[in-house]
């Protein structure tokens, strides 16, 4: 058995094992026991502390709202005009799928995570409300008659799909013989273009 934990810190190294094992195997070669192997510790101790797989994962899952909420709303911080603050949260949110890779991979996966769980849906509203607030601020700045919720969920569905489709642009700006474009500047033209047709 290694020493990979400070005493009492088991569940938080049997998470970053889990990430170990998502980024090596995938999703479809994730088992406890190879959690436990890697984190140093007995076969019985993930399902002591977390249940079973969809336990830990769903832990994973809490722990990734959670980042996500954090880094959002620490990179509006201070930022009043609307349009330079949406931009910011969405090059947060593509950031942080980025350093968190794992995390992301299973986040919305309701086949893996118990989306019943009252700490996820708690996080993962306070993740999402970032957002809308972000997104009610400029309607209410620029009096834009929009449905917020709506608006919302666009924004997040080009933020997510940037996030997972990047590295496939990326090879096709190669393919191409192009220059590839990063994710800062397509979040902020992908942000800039949903404004404009937001204020239309």
């Amino acid at each position: 058995m290694t020493d990979r934990y400070h005493h009492g810190d088991l569940p938080n190294a049997l998470r970053r094992a889990a990430t170990e094992v998502i980024l090596e195997k995938g999703v479809g070669g994730f088992s406890l026991r190879e959690v436990a192997r890697r984190a140093g510790v007995s076969h019985n101790a993930p399902a002591h502390h977390f249940g079973d797989t969809t336990g830990l994962l769903t832990s994973l899952a809490i722990e990734a709202f959670e980042h996500l909420a954090e880094n959002t709303r620490g990179a509006i911080e201070g930022i009043d005009d609307p349009e330079m603050r949406l931009v910011a949260l969405g090059q947060a949110y593509v950031r942080t799928g980025a350093t968190y890779p794992a995390h992301c991979e299973i986040m919305f996966r309701d086949d893996l995570i118990d989306e019943d769980d009252p700490a996820l849906q708690r996080v993962g509203l306070d993740a999402y409300t970032v957002l809308v607030d972000a997104v009610a601020y400029l309607a209410d700045t620029d009096e834009l008659d929009i449905d917020v919720d709506e608006a919302s969920r666009l924004c997040w569905s080009a933020m997510q799909g940037l996030l997972v489709l990047h590295p496939s642009m990326t090879r096709l700006d190669h393919l191409a013989g192009r220059e590839p474009v990063g994710r800062d500047h397509l979040v902020t033209r992908f942000t800039e273009t949903i404004i404009a047709g937001l204020r239309r």
